[in-house]
């Protein structure tokens, strides 16, 4: 994707500086970038046009490039279709098949990026973790890893760019998971909101010794039926690809990395609320970043999981009894004896 622009464009294209902008902000800066598609096989990870994408993505700051088109660009008609489908990628601009590609000669490349693109016996998701822990940014990670430039040689591939998403949020947040394990476990029950772009964010951390994430997005349609989707995992991890797709994996990287700040373990279970100023998906960016913002937010504490969650559905226009209805790990903690408890009633 080019902008017809000159100058610092970096802000078009990187989700982490969109936090406080509108709906109409964030769609007008996707709408000012020309989307160019070619036809590719997914193990050609070399040649001309896609090394020239490879060190794009390698660049550090904006650089000029210049993109020739076989038609003038249009609106993609079959993405609008799909919008409804396709919630992990952030919206696109005009889109026409590619002519030519070309970058500046002149590029200032990022180091980090660099080394794990030459390490071709470094495993993806080596790979993945190295540049996180660098400190480089969850949509850089995205962007390498969907143009071929991570894994061991033989490996390599190119990745749709919502699976790219997907699995880079999974990939570090698992490695995250496991840190935390040997953290002490938080001492009450933690409620965290925050609200953007008609998303409402509810996160309740759960004082436990073994790990449980549940997210659960609710909503309702035109005809005032509630809709919802929800997904859970325990200490072994999630058996089945989530039914709220990117979302989970968004989430769960926020919730991962404050844990891992603040040296504590702990459950989660997060409530999203989808109101209708929510008028078109804008990716899951804004999942990980509305959880993010919300876990650096002051904590309300709680001793019990029913007066924490009292509390997480205050403000929320679906009921504390809807959300209870579906979840899994709130009726776990109620219902089920940890085995920790039973030895600790026998001292």
């Amino acid at each position: 994707m080019v902008p017809p622009l000159h100058g610092d464009t970096t802000i078009l294209d990187k989700p982490e500086m969109w936090l406080g902008k509108s709906i109409e902000e964030i769609v007008n800066y996707r709408l000012s970038l020309v989307r160019g598609v070619s036809n590719i096989d997914i193990h050609s990870t070399s040649g001309k046009y896609i090394e020239s994408l490879q060190e794009l993505a390698m660049t550090s700051k904006s650089v000029e490039s210049e993109a020739t088109f076989e038609k003038t660009p249009i609106a993609d008609i079959e993405q609008e279709k799909d919008l409804g489908l396709d919630t992990d990628s952030a919206p696109f601009g005009p889109v026409a098949s590619l002519k030519t590609f070309k970058t500046s000669s002149s590029l200032s490349v990022d180091q980090r990026l660099e080394n794990v693109y030459y390490d071709k016996d470094l495993r993806a998701a080596e790979g993945i973790v190295n540049l996180y822990q660098g400190g480089v940014e969850v949509s850089r990670i995205c962007r390498v890893l969907s143009i071929g430039m991570l894994g061991l040689q033989t490996n390599r591939r190119l990745v749709p760019t919502k699976w790219s998403i997907s699995a880079t949020d999974d990939v570090i947040s698992a490695s995250l998971i496991k840190e935390i394990e040997t953290f002490p476990t938080i001492d009450f029950f933690e409620v965290y909101k925050f609200t953007h772009l008609g998303n409402y964010y509810s996160v309740i951390l759960i004082p436990d010794d073994i790990w449980g994430f549940e997210m659960q997005e609710a909503w309702y349609d035109n005809n005032g039926n509630l809709g919802v989707g929800i997904d859970f995992e325990n200490a072994n991890g999630l058996d089945h690809y989530p039914s709220i797709a990117g979302a989970y994996f968004a989430a769960r990287l926020g919730v991962a990395e404050h844990l891992f700040k603040v040296r504590h373990k702990a459950a989660a279970l997060i409530l999203r609320e989808i109101r209708p100023e929510y008028v078109m998906p804008l990716g899951v960016w804004q999942i990980r970043e509305g959880i993010r913002k919300a876990l650096d937010g002051e904590a309300k504490r709680f001793d019990n999981f029913q007066n924490a969650l009292s509390f997480a559905c205050v403000n929320l226009s679906i009921s504390k009894n809807e959300w209870i209805r579906n979840t899994k790990i709130y009726k776990n903690t109620k219902e089920q004896m940890r085995i920790t408890d039973f030895f600790n009633r026998q001292l």
